[in-house]
């Protein structure tokens, strides 16, 4: 996964992680040092990884990661090059650890950054209602719509030819050409995020994005969220 918005607030050394989930039996060097968290697919040497439920065994045989959270039930499967680190609740242990890398997308607050279009280089570029708002890190391209009321929120990218309609929010999204978003959607916010913990729920971190491919339409009222580890692909 390319990670375009989010901060990632790595390397950390594997002790670190294992002090966090209170791991101890680790036969490997407690200052080796971890990248990132990402996906079994997307992972890469120095990388750790999740692995939970057998329906992603294709995957886990051939996957990258240095380390992998896993069971007693599936770390077989891993390649040698992965070293699994055999746990009882794989989920909870991965939130713990993607909220440790990328703290700032634990929480969707308002985006406080925004300002009215008037005031930004895009209101001579681009044909907008009332009261529209943009936060930091937006991109526009070419023959754009934007409707009244609605707020496009830090890091975004909208390409050429796309129509926003009125009353939508967008965050942390990649919108490509020839796009037509109607009335009332909320784009980019993060998705239901808890894990059941023993004495509480673990709010865990939606690091990845929301990538609406050429072409498409997007109804009133919909709601696209962005993906915990990976990216959310409308289009493809």
């Amino acid at each position: 996964m390319s990670n375009s918005f989010f901060k990632n607030y790595g390397p950390f050394v594997i002790n670190k992680l294992l002090n966090i989930i209170k791991f101890k039996n680790l036969d490997v060097s407690l200052n080796a040092e971890v990248s990132d968290i990402k996906n079994l697919v997307t992972s890469e040497n120095k990388d750790i990884t999740f692995f939970h439920s057998k329906k992603y065994e294709s995957f886990a045989s051939k996957t990258k990661a240095s380390f992998c959270l896993t069971n007693k039930n599936l770390a077989h499967i891993l390649p040698d090059t992965c070293k699994p680190i055999v746990i009882d609740n794989v989920l909870i242990a991965t939130a713990k650890i993607t909220k440790l890398f990328y703290p700032d997308a634990v929480t969707d607050d308002f985006d406080q950054n925004v300002v009215d279009i008037n005031k930004t280089q895009f209101n001579k570029k681009v044909k907008f209602g009332k009261n529209v708002l943009i936060g930091k890190n937006v991109e526009i391209g070419k023959n754009c719509l934007i409707g009244h009321n609605s707020i496009i929120e830090s890091n975004v990218i909208v390409g050429d030819d796309c129509s926003i309609g009125s009353n939508v929010i967008i965050r942390n999204t990649i919108i490509k050409n020839n796009i037509i978003i109607l009335d009332g959607c909320v784009i980019g916010k993060k998705g239901f995020g808890f894990f059941p913990d023993k004495e509480k729920n673990f709010k865990y971190p939606h690091i990845g994005i929301v990538i609406i491919e050429d072409n498409c339409e997007i109804g009133c009222g919909a709601t696209i969220d962005r993906g915990s580890l990976s990216n959310t692909i409308i289009g493809k």
